[in-house]
């Protein structure tokens, strides 16, 4: 199949915007059902004096293979005002300015990554927002949630204000921010509005960009209580920081890679987790444990789960990816935060991915420069990016563990853990996370059965290197469109064109298992 091509020589990715402002978006219609055989819903019936078939849409998507967490459909779309204005059957054609033929490709709704460090502000010699949202799009990801621990951190609503006025014009991706801790006192959570947060992070152990750990056991007891008391959900970064401190005492800093996960055991992060589930039945705090990477984790956050308590996790592309042998083989590459694993958990981790014990997939991309990076081994910071790699790598590794199983379905679950699933736990459902009428017109056109290399020139994000560099990939990112307009098309001869910087900062509205007690 060749290449998607839009059909108008005028629809170019700088010319598609959207002159809508983000809080005015309020019109979502009740009865919004993914099968297009089913759902022929348009934003003009409300309107007498308009007739659906005489005016064009903006943009009609033909010829895709429709993916929900659910299930996969044939038709297509249709955008106006930068919305999906409904979804069409496989053979319906109506009038448009634009006309983008998928050649039968699959077509997910905008991915969401809720676990982005995109190092602005502070530490944007590493990595900076105009870099990593190109990375982004360029892995099919449309919406991006950014973590608090940069230069300074973000603790309060009026610094995320700040925050967003400082990205606006620079970002290719909507996005929203998760705030961190605010010192010893929890009290200024308090203060936070669904508009600025509806997300805290919370460190329980400490690395070269975490400096802010919350070790004291009663202050925690107070974040939990706080936070259910607000309607907050904690992030948890759970690992245990007294755990290695001992060993750090009795060992002393690893003379080499291969000793790192020695160092950062995994004992330390199932004891954090055995306290966060106490507090969690203490409190009733919804919390979301980030990249587990143990087997007992997986097993102890699913329990936990099916008992009933308000929790759920996350795992990374590179906890699926790589195992422990890879630090030891590649260096500071591999050397991150939680060490990667062994064998049994990756195993584990794509037991709870495919069995729907994950909530979502976050990439926790954390880039450092190279000279960061061959720093002494004790001092090469953890972190890795991630943002453009995620889609591929985790497609790659689900054909390659369930060869059997149909791109559809692997598909599905990508869409569950990317789009459906961050959508509903960060209060974005009302606009992200599906192809539905009446929600952004966000989606991504994906090749689920090309084959490439990614090779050094394809790295978008601004540190230039990648751990998956020479990996054979299954399954390509062909088109990204944000809120209907166009900001990553890929070239038949694998170059790349990006539209403009006119990401927003999303308003979201508070979960609804999120209602302050």
């Amino acid at each position: 199949m060749t290449d998607p091509q839009l059909d108008s020589p005028d629809d170019r990715p700088n010319d598609q915007r959207t002159d809508r402002p983000n809080d005015q978006r309020t019109d979502r219609p009740s009865d919004q059902r993914t099968d297009p055989r089913s759902d022929r819903r348009s934003d003009q019936q409300s309107d007498p004096r308009s007739d659906r078939r005489e005016r064009p849409y903006d943009l009609v998507v033909t010829g895709v293979r429709l993916v929900g967490g659910d299930g996969v459909v044939t038709g297509g779309l249709a955008v106006s005002g930068g919305r999906i204005a409904c979804l069409l059957g496989p053979n319906e054609r109506p009038p448009a300015r634009r006309t983008l033929d998928g050649g039968g490709h699959h077509l997910l709704p905008g991915l969401i990554d809720s676990h982005v460090h995109f190092r602005t502000p502070g530490l944007t010699h590493k990595e900076d927002w105009a870099h990593a949202s190109r990375a982004a799009v360029a892995g099919g990801i449309t919406t991006v949630v950014d973590m608090p621990n940069t230069v300074p951190p973000l603790r309060t609503g009026e610094e995320a204000h700040a925050k967003a006025r400082l990205i606006d014009g620079t970002s290719l991706v909507d996005y929203r921010f998760h705030l961190g801790v605010a010192g010893e006192d929890p009290t200024p959570l308090r203060e936070v509005g669904a508009r600025e947060a509806t997300s805290v992070k919370v460190f329980l152990a400490g690395h070269h960009t975490a400096p802010h750990v919350v070790r004291d056991p009663a202050q925690l007891e107070k974040i939990f209580r706080t936070a259910a008391e607000t309607g907050l959900r904690l992030l948890l970064h759970a690992e245990d920081d007294g755990v290695f401190g001992l060993l750090d005492e009795w060992r002393g800093e690893p003379a080499g890679y291969g000793e790192y996960e020695r160092h950062r055991p995994r004992s330390g992060a199932i004891v954090a987790v055995a306290r966060v589930l106490e507090l969690v039945r203490r409190h009733g705090t919804a919390v979301h444990v980030l990249h587990a990477s143990t087997a007992e984790e997986a097993d102890l956050l699913t329990a936990a789960a099916h008992a009933g308590l308000p929790v759920t996790f996350e795992v990374t592309p590179h906890h699926l990816s790589f195992t422990a042998q890879e630090t030891s083989r590649v260096g500071a590459r591999a050397r991150l935060s939680p060490a990667l694993r062994d064998l049994p958990d990756q195993e584990r981790l794509w037991q709870a991915v495919r069995g729907r014990h994950a909530a979502t997939l976050g990439s926790d991309h954390a880039p450092h420069t190279r000279a960061e990076k061959l720093r002494a081994p004790a001092e090469a910071p953890p972190g890795l990016p991630g943002v453009q790699e995620m889609l591929a790598a985790v497609h790659t590794g689900l054909r390659r563990r369930a060869p059997h199983e149909p791109p559809d379905a692997h598909l599905s679950c990508l869409v569950r853990m990317l789009a459906e699933r961050p959508a509903e736990l960060f209060g974005l459902d009302e606009r992200k996370g599906a192809l539905r009428p009446g929600l952004d017109a966000d989606f991504v056109l994906f090749d689920a059965d090309r084959r490439w290399m990614l090779e050094p020139g394809a790295i978008r994000s601004k540190c230039g290197w990648s751990a998956y560099e020479g990996w054979t990939m299954t399954g390509r990112v062909l088109h990204t469109v944000r809120r209907g307009a166009t900001v990553y098309a890929l070239d038949p001869e694998g170059g790349a064109t990006f539209g403009a910087s006119e990401g927003e900062w999303l308003t979201a509205r508070r979960p609804v298992d999120l209602e302050p007690r």
